[in-house]
């Protein structure tokens, strides 16, 4: 391929990139005039807490016990060298609330949730169930779209908190069976690395960054999914596209917003 070509599908890619990304945000503010439709939608709202959030706590809980056995097996081996191993509490206690567990949280939900939403609206607007939507005057961002976000919203900081919870508890087994450290000593240092007087409801700073920053995962991961659904054409080859780029579009999202949020709270 000459130069022209590939500058040519590079700009292709570019221009579906942007148009991508301006699609989501129209139907981002297009859901968000229809929250105040949220009271008469709680029920369901109730219920996709359940499918998206209750149905994920074992794959979360998991996931979060053995990165935080991994992040204290690794770090432990380097701090224990220079005789810092009763230090690990009060790396982890940051990392896990600021860092990583809104990450791996946004992750999960990105391999499970994104690709969920894309596939069923990519399954009901291939099979034009979208369309007899609005044939019987039913906006499809009120019924199927802004009860996703809010479910999101609401979802992804309850898991995050879980996943801050048991990775921390993941790294004190560690460092207490490889490495010696006292159970006692190991919560007091992550505990006292986390009160600062920077506070907001209550909450210390490097703890609702992390939720500030899994709200914003949530979001994210909702339009993205929805979106990709509606977009979604061309039968089930079409619909297995949107899912891809679902997931591949919210992993990345996750991981530049997350760089900027940290700039935001941190600069």
């Amino acid at each position: 391929m000459n130069s022209t070509g590939i500058a040519a599908r590079t700009g292709k890619i570019l221009l579906n990139a942007a148009g991508t990304a301006g699609d989501s945000v129209l139907l981002l503010g297009r859901a968000i005039r229809h929250l105040s439709e949220v009271p008469r939608k709680r029920h369901v709202i109730i219920e996709l807490c359940f499918t998206y959030g209750v149905r994920s706590i074992p794959v979360t809980a998991i996931v979060a016990m053995f990165s935080g056995m991994i992040l204290s097996l690794q770090t432990g081996v380097q701090f224990s060298e220079l005789g810092l191993q009763e230090q690990l509490g009060s790396l982890v206690g940051i990392a896990m609330c600021r860092e990583m567990g809104p990450f791996i949280t946004g992750l999960i939900l990105t391999a499970t949730v994104a690709s969920s939403l894309a596939t069923e609206l990519g399954t009901m607007q291939v099979s034009e169930e979208i369309d007899a939507l609005e044939v019987m005057s039913v906006s499809p961002v009120s019924y199927l779209v802004m009860p996703r976000i809010v479910t999101m919203a609401i979802v992804t900081p309850l898991l995050t908190i879980l996943t801050n919870i048991v990775g921390i508890i993941g790294v004190g087994i560690i460092a207490n069976t490889q490495f010696g450290v006292s159970f006692q000593l190991y919560f007091d240092k992550a505990l006292d690395s986390l009160t600062t007087l920077d506070h907001v409801f209550g909450l210390p700073k490097d703890i609702y960054t992390g939720l500030f920053k899994a709200v914003i995962f949530g979001i994210q991961i909702a339009v993205i999914g929805c979106g990709a659904g509606l977009r979604a054409e061309g039968g089930a080859l079409g619909v297995g596209r949107a899912t891809r780029s679902a997931v591949v579009s919210a992993f990345l999202l996750i991981i530049a917003s997350s760089y900027f949020i940290s700039s935001l709270f941190y600069h």
